[in-house]
């Protein structure tokens, strides 16, 4: 049983639920206790622990995500309809090979149950075990990370938390169709890694972007299933992580709004938070970034892919080279485009395909401009 591999949530935290008011969040989750396992049918949303940091390299401490706990269940639900269980850890195998095994067969089991895991680490590596979990669910997967380092590493070097990446790239089976980077600083990355991603139509976002109009990461969230959120990418006057020091990065503010967009795509099933230094400082910001990604889950609008386009406007924009297919929503006003099947070609998705888009696309696409997203969406799925 996969769920065997989980260890009940610590006798500390019980303890700290009892003195919590019944309005607080701590005291409206369901618990993985010595006695019992909570029922998963009447789960949506899971919380996991991974204590495993064998993965980076600078690590010096064992993972202690009980202050974590302690600082999101003192906090208040919102309008929440969502029931939430916490499961628990995975505890540190013999090998890390072992950790990748235990976390992967739990993610599967969770996913086929239509639950949202939420997991918290523990080194950024846990990413891989987390994408190889949608292995047996025959469908291709996009990453989105929010890093300021793209995390290839050397092909031949060991996979830690700064090399995961070019694991998830070159293993088989390959099931990546689309990897997106959320804040990334161009001094902590070499130009061949910027190069690889170019060539791979892998889409890249610099954090000085993203801090001037946050709203430009609401698409890529849209189409992710994965996200993988690096602490790191944080400076440390807003997370209070002075262990790795970090001058420049996302403010509290930004991350939670990330984190926000991330629960309200229909897509993302999968939420990952890694590379926590094991300070009560930044434990306090962990909780309120779980807190926002909940709380965004609150409001999908469950719209593509479980929607039907019946509720959209199409436009068609034509040009010398393209004909460009876009939706909008008439619910929330967001827009896509479609990615076209070529029944010539070997094509990486099944069939026609909308892609989450903004209406500054469509703007640009009136002005005979290809918007970029869809151009390398269209290179990846014939390539």
């Amino acid at each position: 049983m996969e769920f065997d591999f989980l260890s009940p949530v610590n006798s500390e935290i019980q303890a700290h639920l009892q003195n919590l008011s019944s309005q607080h969040l701590g005291r409206k989750v369901v618990f993985h206790t010595e006695k019992e396992f909570p029922d998963l049918e009447k789960i949506q949303i899971a919380i996991i622990g991974v204590l495993e940091n064998r993965g980076d390299l600078l690590a010096n401490a064992q993972v202690d995500l009980n202050p974590i706990r302690k600082d999101f269940y003192s906090l208040y639900p919102g309008n929440w309809h969502s029931s939430i269980a916490d499961l628990g850890d995975i505890l540190a195998g013999n090998d890390l090979k072992d950790t990748y095994f235990a976390l992967e067969k739990v993610v599967e089991s969770l996913l086929k149950k239509k639950i949202i895991p939420i997991i918290i680490g523990g080194s950024q590596d846990l990413t891989y075990p987390m994408y190889r979990a949608f292995d047996n669910l025959e469908q291709m997967v996009n990453l989105v990370a929010i890093d300021n380092k793209f995390d290839f590493g050397k092909h031949d070097e060991e996979i830690n938390s700064n090399c995961y990446l070019s694991k998830i790239v070159v293993d088989e089976p390959n099931n990546l169709f689309n990897y997106s980077n959320l804040g990334y600083q161009t001094y902590f990355n070499s130009q061949e890694e910027a190069d690889l991603i170019e060539k791979l139509f892998f889409e890249i976002y610099r954090l000085g972007d993203l801090s001037s109009n946050i709203t430009i990461s609401e698409p890529i969230f849209r189409d992710a299933d994965i996200i993988s959120l690096d602490l790191t990418s944080v400076k440390s006057c807003d997370s209070g992580n002075f262990v790795k020091f970090a001058p420049n990065g996302f403010n509290g503010k930004e991350i939670c709004s990330l984190s926000r967009y991330a629960g309200l795509s229909d897509k993302v099933s999968l939420f990952g938070i890694f590379n926590h230094n094991s300070s009560t400082q930044e434990s306090v910001l962990i909780a309120e970034i779980v807190w926002y990604f909940i709380e965004g889950i609150q409001y999908r609008a469950n719209e593509f892919p479980f929607g039907s386009k019946d509720n959209y406007v199409k436009y068609i924009v034509t040009s010398e080279e393209e004909e460009l297919v876009f939706y909008k929503s008439d619910k929330t006003e967001r827009w896509w485009i479609e990615i076209q099947f070529f029944s010539n070609k070997d094509n990486k998705l099944e069939r026609n395909t909308l892609f989450p888009c903004s209406h500054e696309d469509y703007l640009a696409a009136c002005n005979q401009e290809i918007p970029e997203r869809w151009w390398k969406a269209q290179r990846k799925n014939i390539n």
